[in-house]
């Protein structure tokens, strides 16, 4: 199965194609858009229902004589398995062949943990959700990580918050434990896939960012994703901030996360004699209404911007989107980073921009990661 997927990715079918859109056509209709001859569209059509990829719908209306009879995509053909591994949490889900999330777990597990424990845990997961699923086929595997992927290797490179996983070859493991192709990327990227498939699919240029342990940023560019030369495109969270000197946790000073991430608002509350470890606990503290916590993460929604003002003036994204667990606190965030980006960018760039907290919220990932597999072997 995995090499008939791989095949088909690598040489989308045209009447596949059409059909994913769910809408359900006649062998005429695909002879009209794809210009196939009525041998070669019912020759296709039946490899298509053989895989269980295209049922036959209810009969068309004629204008004469037998029926024509339609065909729809069949998005309940395969199963599609997908993983979000955080910095403390673990989120495995099942979805269709359309991206529709049909079960998930989420578990509290510690990226520090290394890749062994921490994947051998996802595998474990997975396969409980998949034994609820009896019948269905997996079509493969996605993963996001907390960290910079080498995306065509799928090997995390030098990620600072995942000790043990410099170079680890997941693709490798995984493969050995499920069917299909697996793909692994960072865990950002996905969110802007998953927001975008999802939520804003006729957008051309969106930008995710997540503001939560750490800042990233993931770009849809052109109505896809934009992953760089290396995969390292959009890890807006070590730009230098402005005036800031305080260490990072990659080394230089002054990042932007060491600046405005949950953890480093945490580290400041904490000095100001709060109790904040974590950015659950400054989302509390901001929906409590404490006014430290709420000062501290709206500035951090202007540092934020500040950076994200630069972002907009370079690729004029039509949406801007803002999520990870900080998100949760409310207005204070966005208010920041609207007041920074309205303030510094030019009037062009930010008449019709959107800034917008995540419609997706926690299943962005998991959309994404599904959406990664969703295009690689369907060929969207």
């Amino acid at each position: 199965m995995g090499d008939e997927l791989s095949a088909r990715a690598a040489d989308p079918d045209p009447l596949l194609q059409l059909l994913l859109d769910g809408q359900p056509r006649t062998r005429n209709q695909l002879m009209d858009l794809t210009g196939l001859a009525r041998s070669t569209v019912t020759g296709r059509l039946e490899l298509l229902v053989a895989q269980e990829f295209v049922v036959p719908h209810e009969a068309a209306e004629s204008t004469g004589g037998r029926p024509p009879g339609r065909f729809r995509f069949n998005p309940t053909a395969r199963l599609v398995l997908a993983a979000d591994i955080g910095a403390t949490h673990l989120t495995v889900a099942l979805a269709d062949l359309a991206g529709e999330i049909l079960d998930s777990a989420t578990i509290s597990q510690n990226i520090a943990d290394g890749p062994e424990v921490v994947l051998a845990t996802l595998t474990e997961h997975a396969r409980a959700l998949l034994a609820r699923h009896p019948n269905g086929r997996l079509a493969g595997a996605g993963v996001g990580l907390p960290g910079p992927v080498e995306h065509l290797t799928g090997r995390p490179n030098h990620p600072p918050i995942m000790p043990g996983w410099d170079s680890y070859d997941v693709v490798g493991r995984l493969t050995a434990e499920f069917t299909g192709p697996v793909l692994v990327d960072n865990d950002v990227n996905l969110m802007a896939l998953g927001e975008h498939t999802s939520q804003y699919a006729d957008v051309e240029h969106l930008l995710f960012v997540k503001v939560a342990t750490g800042i990233g940023a993931g770009l849809i560019s052109g109505g896809r994703l934009h992953r760089g030369a290396q995969g390292a495109a959009g890890d807006i969270g070590h730009i230098q901030a402005a005036g800031h000197t305080e260490l990072c946790r990659c080394g230089n000073t002054g990042c932007l996360e060491a600046v405005a991430s949950a953890a480093a608002i945490a580290t400041q509350l904490r000095a100001g004699g709060l109790e904040a470890t974590s950015s659950q606990d400054v989302v509390e503290l901001v929906r409590a209404g404490n006014t430290a916590a709420t000062q501290a993460v709206r500035q951090a929604g202007r540092e934020i911007g500040t950076v994200l003002a630069a972002c907009v003036s370079l690729i004029n994204p039509s949406v801007l989107v803002i999520g990870g667990s900080l998100s949760q606190a409310g207005d204070s965030l966005l208010a920041g980073i609207r007041e920074a980006i309205y303030a510094r960018s030019l009037p062009l760039a930010t008449t019709d921009l959107k800034v917008v907290p995540s419609r997706t919220s926690h299943q962005a990932a998991v959309r994404g990661a599904a959406a990664m597999i969703l295009q690689h072997t369907l060929g969207l």
